[in-house]
């Protein structure tokens, strides 16, 4: 039941969606939510606005809000328009990138972007198809515009859609840039408001143009070329997913060098309906049983996968018993940062100003790695806005080698801004093909990088809470776990508890409380306990759910005590979880 309060704003918002300024389909959905008896649908559609969370816009298509339609993502558009026209006023032309990914509605969106840029008077390079998020940024830098918006919403499932906005320097937008958006954005109070109505003569289409350079900048990253010719016809499966990465990502492992590309046909099919799977997600393992048993079928070297719009990146490789296994967030940070650390080093490339980046929720195995390697390391908030912030920040100062976060996104270069399948997956190739050329599997790297450097392992958990009533209950989970922080963690004493929102940690051996170093407030909250496991707690920002990462340490002596010590960490983070009650 909602309340009577709640009941009339929402009405009042849904009637003026009733106006002639709307379309006709767009009205009859509203007035049969109005008449519905049942209005949940109605509430979550007008009961709030769509803002700018960690990755810009996200929610359900549909009328309303809050909801992704042509007037959301027009008000938004309107509003950035009118910023950028107020921030770059001495430019003669300002000038932005617009893609978007395969999901249903995300062309019509994207065109719908085009134009209202257009009619504001500013100059739109709009791609002729779905491409991958990453080249979007990287068009914005190639080309020299001021901003861009991709329409698309990553992994998530079919209903969804989003709206990602970046400024100049390729990367997602920030403050004070992101508020004074909103701002602008809020200050439109009539659709009326939004120009729709496209220059033509300022839209130029853009594709292999952008498509041929970045390819060629993607295989400029590889450490080793001689490796990847000997390994050249190494079994790699690869799949989309449904997605953009369907025809840049396998052309970016051939220019890597290597010719033995193994399709899944199903998952070849770019469709925004995701045919094979309930959920794109390449950190899902039902995503990826089609690419496994290919790989079976096959008996692959490696899969590998993308999300649709081919930020993200999923990895299987053969565990110790020889079965395929997927391989967790956490572990693709860590074996890309601790490749490029040392191959580098290898290379004689380290001058001593090289850095890396990684999340504050992800592995704090990478922080021992750089500082055995004498590299420095910067930790972020979730998002990678803020790795391209630190990135941002270091120009001049120091050589950036490689950045990521546990859920499955990486960069390892410089020329784009944001997570990117396009470059991580040749590079993974090539990772895959050293170990060989050392007698080794993927697997086999991993065990002997924790003997070399400690053992962890890490689990996320995702509670979902759908809609108002979900994400009042997210605000309650942390709220209590504020007000009542835990004393242990699977009976090892709470030593250090990290609040971001507060920025401030307090040492729960003296009760010493220091501040945190960090641009921005986040909605975060961490303990540390005196074994080295880390629990993290935050709300999502793009989707209704609130997430925990669990990670353990300990010391591994030698490979036969592999299995043995990933059974005692599951152990561990189950316990874990039934006491924080989300197992």
């Amino acid at each position: 039941m909602f309340d009577e309060k709640l009941l009339q704003e929402v009405t009042a918002k849904a009637q003026t969606w009733l106006s002639e300024s709307y379309d006709p389909q767009t009205r009859a959905e509203v007035q049969a939510m109005l008449d519905n008896e049942d209005k949940t649908e109605l509430v979550e559609s007008f009961y709030k606005i769509l803002e700018f969370g960690t990755g810009g816009l996200r929610g359900i298509m549909g009328a309303g809000c809050n909801r992704m339609n042509i007037y959301t993502v027009g008000s938004a558009t309107q509003g950035l328009a009118n910023y950028l026209k107020e921030a770059f006023k001495d430019l003669e032309q300002i000038s932005v990138v617009v893609g978007h990914d395969v999901r249903n509605n995300s062309r019509l969106f994207a065109e719908t972007v085009a134009n209202i840029f257009s009619a504001n008077g500013i100059k739109v390079y709009l791609f002729e198809g779905p491409r991958p998020t990453p080249e979007v940024s990287y068009a914005i830098r190639r080309l020299g515009c001021q901003s861009g918006v991709n329409i698309t919403a990553s992994h998530n499932p079919k209903i969804y859609n989003g709206y990602k906005a970046y400024w100049d320097d390729g990367a997602q937008v920030v403050a004070p840039h992101d508020v004074n958006i909103i701002n602008n954005v809020n200050a439109i109070e009539d659709v009326r408001d939004i120009k729709f109505n496209g220059n033509p003569d300022l839209i130029q289409i853009i594709g292999e143009d952008i498509d041929a350079p970045y390819i060629e900048d993607i295989y400029n990253l590889s450490l080793s070329p001689e490796v990847n010719k000997k390994y050249h016809d190494m079994k790699i499966v690869y799949t989309p997913i449904h997605g953009v990465g369907r025809y840049m990502v396998p052309r970016s492992i051939e220019r890597w060098g290597f010719d033995n590309i193994i399709h899944v046909p199903e998952q070849d099919v770019m469709s925004g309906d995701f045919p094979t799977v309930d959920s794109p997600n390449p950190e899902m393992p039902s995503a990826m049983a089609l690419a496994i048993k290919k790989a079976e079928e096959v008996d692959a070297d490696v899969v590998l996968a993308s999300d649709p719009d081919a930020d993200r990146i999923g990895l299987v490789i053969r565990n110790t018993k020889g079965k395929y296994e997927l391989v967790n967030g956490n572990q693709i940070q860590i074996i890309f940062l601790y490749y490029l650390m040392v191959r580098n080093r290898e290379l004689g490339r380290l001058t001593g100003d090289e850095y890396i980046v990684k999340t504050i929720v992800t592995s704090e195995t990478i922080a021992k790695i750089a500082r055995k390697e004498n590299i420095k390391m910067f930790d972020c908030y979730t998002g990678f806005k803020w790795i391209a912030t630190i990135m941002r920040e270091m120009e001049g100062k120091g050589r950036y080698l490689g950045g990521g976060e546990e859920s499955y996104g990486f960069l390892p270069e410089t020329f784009a801004r944001d997570k990117d399948s396009v470059s991580s997956i040749p590079l993974m190739c090539e990772i895959a093909a050293w170990a060989k050329d050392k007698g080794m599997t993927l697997n086999d790297l991993f065990i002997d990088l924790y003997i070399n450097y400690g053992y962890s392992k890490e689990r996320g958990i995702s509670v979902v809470r759908p809609g108002k009533s979900g994400a009042d209950e997210i605000a309650r989970m942390m709220v209590n776990f504020r007000e009542n922080p835990q004393k242990t963690i699977d009976g090892s004493p709470v030593v250090l508890i990290k609040d971001f929102q507060k920025l401030e940690q307090r040492d729960m051996r003296t009760g010493e409380v220091t501040k945190l170093d960090m641009p921005v407030t986040s909605n975060v909250l961490q303990y540390f306990t005196e074994d080295g496991t880390k629990v993290s707690i935050r709300p999502s920002g793009t989707e209704p759910k609130i997430k925990f990462y669990i990670e353990v340490h300990d010391t591994l002596d030698k490979k036969e005590n592999y299995d043995a010590k990933n059974e005692w960490a599951d152990a561990k983070i189950d316990r874990i979880c039934q006491s924080l009650g989300i197992a």
